[in-house]
């Protein structure tokens, strides 16, 4: 199975769907990563500088799971689904022959999420099916999927963590918490973690179970077993 990862920035596949990635890996799954902008906006560093530190924090975080990214190169905080984008993806699709997409919601905080989002879209067209991850923090977002992590969720934090240049414990933090949130909005086991996503059917495609890994272990639904006298 080919598994297309796309994120606007240097840490967004590791933030909401590196998880799922190992996962993936786990499964023999090849995986190719694509990071749509330079991220020379992400900090208060000379943009240049910043641009090749945020390529080799990105590098260093897919080979954990033996990938390499590839680099759109388009300007950070300037994304927008344009014809420029669009045959930028459209190329990719076509040269990585991925069997699933999974790339942001498009209602994703940063405008450069939603512009990748609808650019996805577009690009994909009816050649592979688009999975939408989590939006941060989970706002206005509604799953359609759960994939478990229980299982990687050591190698999720090393890979964002190797993003020093963004204070990356702030993020660690934030997706464990949501991680968590999300295995109990399933009814997962207790302890469990989950990555959210949606995916909305359309022609060809209108069931993508097959393609995913698995959703954590569902808990039996008990009522209260004490005696009240």
């Amino acid at each position: 199975m080919k598994i297309l990862a796309l994120g606007a920035h240097p840490d967004d596949i590791e933030i909401f769907m590196f998880g799922t990635m190992a996962a993936y890996a786990a499964q023999g799954a090849e995986l190719t990563f694509a990071i749509a902008t330079d991220g020379a906006k992400g900090g208060k560093s000379d943009p240049v500088v910043l641009a090749r530190v945020r390529r080799e924090e990105a590098t260093a975080a897919a080979a954990l799971l033996g990938a390499a990214p590839r680099f759109l190169d388009f300007p950070d905080g300037e994304l927008v689904a344009d014809a420029a984008l669009i045959g930028a993806l459209k190329a990719l699709i076509r040269e990585t022959g991925p069997d699933l997409a999974i790339t942001h919601a498009p209602n994703d905080y940063h405008a450069d999420h939603r512009a990748l989002s609808d650019g996805v879209r577009i690009a994909a067209s009816f050649g592979v099916p688009v999975l939408h991850a989590d939006t941060m923090g989970g706002t206005g977002f509604s799953p359609t999927h759960y994939v478990d992590i229980s299982a990687h969720a050591d190698i999720k934090a090393k890979a964002i963590r190797m993003h020093q240049s963004q204070d990356p414990d702030r993020f660690v933090d934030g997706a464990r918490t949501q991680n968590l949130f999300r295995a109990g909005q399933c009814n997962g086991a207790k302890g469990s973690l989950a990555e959210a996503f949606r995916f909305e059917p359309t022609f060809p495609f209108a069931d993508i179970r097959a393609l995913l890994p698995p959703a954590p272990p569902i808990r039996k639904v008990m009522v209260s077993t004490k005696r009240v006298d």
